[in-house]
C-alpha cells in the first residue's frame, strides 16, 4: 500500500473546484460518464489498430444507485488504468489523459470521438461527494488498483481484487447533495446530458414481453405465448440521426428524430437542414424549421449544442446566427471552443466561421426547396417568414442570397419574389417620379376598405404583417432606389401613383375653398390635416390616412428601433381625405344650419375613425349616442 499527496499547485484546490469550477453541480454526472466514454472509445481505437490485444466486445457504461449506502456508482468497460496511470492521470490535477492520448495517436485517433480537454472533469465528483473511490483494472496484464480520497489533498492507492477490465467510480454522496441518490433525479440528468452519448448507458432494468420458447402451436392459450423477462434499461441512443449521412436517412427518420429531441412537440416540423462539414472545422447537426409565431423571444433557445455527442447547452448564441436561434435541432462540433466548465463559449475565430457556414448552408437549402417545389414552399411561407425576414435584417450574407427565395404575398394569396414583383408592377404602379410603388397592407381585416379601393383601381396589394416589416422595408428601399413601399391606408394612393387622367371634381375651386374652411373649423387641427380630393363618387366620402413616413417611424420605434428615432411622445397625426365628388361633400357645403352642418361633419369623421379603429372611450360613447338620436 502506498500513500502520498496529490500534485496540485494550490492547497485549497478542492474547495475551489466545489465552488467555482462548474456553475451547476449536476454537471458531475456528465463529466464522469464522458470519462467512461473516453476510456471505452480509446480501447476501441487501440484494438482497431492492433495495439490492444483484447476483445473489444459490446461495452456499456452502467450507473447504479446504492441509496442505503449513500453511494453512486459509474462503471465502464473501457481500457482501465494501472496504478502508475492512476498516479499520473488522477493525482496530477489538470493533466488531461485525453489530450495526451490524442497527441500520441494524433493521425489515427482524430475521428475517435474522444471528449476530454482539461483533465478536470473527474474532480467535479467532489462537488457532490465527501469521498470518492476508483477501482480500476487496465486492459494490460497488470494488477487492479484502488484509489481513495476524501476531498483533501490526501489519498490512498492500493491493489484491488477487480478482475474485469474497466473502471468503477464510487461517489459517497455528501449530506448536502442527497438528491443525487434519487432515481428520478439521475434519470433526469442522464436524459438531459447523456441522451445521445456514443456508448450505451445502462440505468437499472426494465421488463419486456418476448415470445415464450417453451410454448408452440396456434392452439396454445394466448397468455402463455409470451413471457416477461428483465433486460438492461439502456437510456440513450448511441447513434442519433445527426451522426449519419443524409443518404442513410428518410424523411420519416428525420421526423422520428425530431420527436426524440422534443417528446412534447406534437406538430411535425416543416422541413429540415442536415449540416455536415469536415473542413475547415468539424461540424454536424440537423436544424428543423417548426411552425413559428410572431413572438421571436418565445421561440429562442430550442437548439441543443453537443460536443462529440455530449450535451453542453441550449444557448447557442454566437455559434448559430441569431435569426436561426428560433429554429430547433442539434449542432455538434468538437471544434467549438468552450470554457473550462463547458458552460460557455470562448472568444475564437472558429466560432464566426461556424456561424457563417450555418448561414450559407441554410440559405442554400432554402433556395433548393424553393426551386424544387415552389408550390409547397409558398404554402409554408407564413410559418417561416419571421425567421427569414429577421435574417435579412441581421445577416448581410443571408440578405445577399435571400432574393432567390424570399416571397412577398398579396392579399389574394399570390406570391412574388422581389424581381417578379418589380416586373409585375412596372406598367401600372409608378409615381410621378417614375418610382415603382409597392402597396401593402399590415392587417387584411382592419384595412379591408382601403384594400378594396386599391384593387378596384387595378392595383396589386401585398400582405406584409410581420412585427419587423417596417425595418425590412427600409432596408429593401435603401438597396432598390427605384422602389418605394406605401401602406394602403397611408397618404391616399391616388396622390402617389401616376394616373393617365385625373378625376374631374364636381366642385368648383371656390366651392372647394369654402368646403375646406368649413371642415377645418370643425375637424381638430392638432390631429388632422384636411385634404380635398376628387375621387369616384362611389368611394367613401371621408377617408383617414396617415403620412407614410410618420407611421413608419412610429412602427419602427415601437418594434425595437427604439428611442433613436425620438418618436415616442409625438402626437398621432392623420390626413382626413374628403372626396369632393361624394354626395356628402355637396350636402355639407349646402347645409346652412351651422349646428346641423357640424353634426354631419362630426358623424362622418367618427365613421371614418371607426373604420380605422381610432374611435375609443368618451368619443365612441358620444358617437353611439348621437347615432341613435339620428335614427330615432
Amino acid at each position: 500500500m502506498t500513500t502520498g499527496k496529490i500534485n496540485v499547485s494550490v492547497e485549497n484546490i478542492f474547495p475551489l473546484i466545489k465552488k467555482f469550477l462548474y456553475s451547476d453541480h449536476e454537471i458531475f454526472l456528465r463529466e464522469l460518464i464522458s470519462n467512461g466514454t473516453d476510456a471505452t472509445l480509446k480501447l476501441k481505437h487501440l484494438t482497431s489498430i492492433g495495439e490492444a490485444k483484447v476483445e473489444y466486445g459490446s461495452p456499456i457504461i452502467e450507473v447504479k444507485i446504492d441509496k442505503d449506502g449513500k453511494k453512486l456508482h459509474i462503471i465502464d468497460q473501457g481500457l482501465g488504468m494501472t496504478a502508475d496511470e492512476v498516479e499520473k492521470y488522477i493525482n496530477q490535477v489538470a493533466f488531461s489523459g485525453a489530450e495526451e492520448f490524442l497527441d500520441k495517436y494524433k493521425d489515427s485517433a482524430k475521428d475517435s470521438g474522444i471528449i476530454g480537454h482539461f483533465g478536470l472533469g473527474f474532480y467535479s465528483a467532489f462537488m457532490v461527494a465527501e469521498k470518492v473511490e476508483i477501482i480500476t483494472k487496465s486492459f494490460k496484464d497488470e494488477p487492479a488498483a484502488h484509489w481513495t480520497c476524501d476531498g483533501s489533498p490526501e489519498f490512498t492507492l492500493e491493489p484491488a481484487d477487480k478482475t474485469s477490465r474497466g473502471t468503477e467510480i464510487i461517489l459517497h454522496i455528501a449530506e448536502d447533495s442527497l438528491e443525487f441518490l434519487e432515481e428520478f433525479k439521475i434519470r433526469e440528468l442522464l436524459n438531459k446530458y447523456n441522451k445521445f452519448m456514443p456508448i450505451p448507458i445502462k440505468f437499472g432494468t426494465k421488463k419486456e414481453m418476448l415470445p415464450n420458447p417453451e410454448v408452440s402451436g396456434e392452439d396454445a392459450p394466448e397468455d402463455t405465448k409470451t413471457t416477461e423477462i428483465e433486460v438492461d434499461n439502456i437510456i440513450n441512443n448511441p447513434n442519433p440521426a445527426w451522426t449519419k449521412q443524409p443518404t442513410e436517412l428518410s424523411d420519416e427518420d428525420y421526423k422520428k428524430f425530431y420527436h426524440e429531441l422534443y417528446p412534447m412537440q406534437f406538430e411535425e416540423p416543416l422541413f429540415h437542414i442536415h449540416l455536415n462539414v469536415d473542413y475547415p472545422f468539424n461540424l454536424t447537426g440537423i436544424l428543423y424549421f417548426p411552425k413559428l409565431g410572431s413572438d421571436m423571444q418565445i421561440q429562442k433557445d430550442k437548439i441543443q449544442l453537443y460536443q462529440n455527442q455530449v450535451y453542453v447547452t441550449d444557448n447557442v448564441e454566437g455559434i448559430v446566427p441569431e435569426f436561426l436561434t428560433m429554429l430547433k435541432g442539434v449542432i455538434d462540433s468538437p471544434d467549438i471552443p468552450l470554457n473550462v466548465s463547458r458552460s460557455g463559449l470562448q472568444a475564437d475565430g472558429a466560432v464566426k466561421k461556424i456561424s457563417n457556414y450555418i448561414t450559407r448552408k441554410v440559405a442554400d437549402k432554402l433556395k433548393a426547396l424553393f426551386n424544387e417545389n415552389r408550390e409547397d414552399f409558398e404554402k409554408k411561407w407564413n410559418d417561416i417568414k419571421i425567421v427569414l425576414e429577421y435574417g435579412m435584417l441581421s445577416e448581410d450574407k443571408f440578405y445577399e442570397k435571400a432574393g432567390a427565395f424570399v416571397l412577398y404575398p398579396t392579399v389574394d394569396d399570390k406570391y412574388f419574389t422581389l424581381e417578379e414583383l418589380k416586373e409585375n408592377l412596372k406598367e401600372k404602379q409608378t409615381d410621378k417620379d417614375g418610382k415603382l410603388v409597392v402597396l401593402y397592407a399590415g392587417n387584411k381585416e382592419a384595412q379591408h376598405s382601403y384594400i378594396e379601393i386599391a384593387k378596384d383601381k387595378g392595383y396589386e396589394v401585398l400582405l406584409l404583417d410581420s412585427p419587423i416589416i417596417s425595418h425590412l422595408i427600409q432596408k429593401i428601399e435603401s438597396d432598390n432606389s427605384g422602389l418605394t413601399f406605401v401602406r394602403v391606408d397611408s397618404d391616399h394612393i391616388d396622390n402617389l401613383i401616376k394616373k393617365e387622367e385625373a378625376t374631374i371634381s364636381k366642385l368648383s375651386e371656390e366651392e372647394k375653398t369654402s368646403l375646406k374652411t368649413v371642415l377645418e373649423t370643425i375637424v381638430p387641427k392638432q390631429n388632422y390635416s384636411v385634404q380635398l380630393e376628387a375621387m369616384d363618387s362611389q368611394a367613401a366620402p371621408f377617408i383617414i390616412t396617415q403620412p407614410e413616413f410618420m407611421r413608419r417611424m412610429k412602427e419602427m420605434s415601437q418594434s425595437g428601433g427604439g428611442g433613436m428615432f425620438g418618436m415616442g411622445n409625438m402626437p398621432e397625426m392623420y390626413n382626413l381625405v374628403v372626396n369632393t365628388n361624394s354626395d356628402l361633400a355637396t350636402t355639407i357645403l349646402a347645409t346652412e344650419d351651422k349646428t346641423a352642418q357640424e353634426s354631419l361633419v362630426k358623424q362622418a369623421l367618427d365613421l371614418a375613425k371607426l373604420s380605422q379603429n381610432l374611435l375609443k372611450g368618451e368619443a365612441l360613447t358620444a358617437f353611439v349616442k348621437r347615432s341613435f338620436e339620428m335614427i330615432k
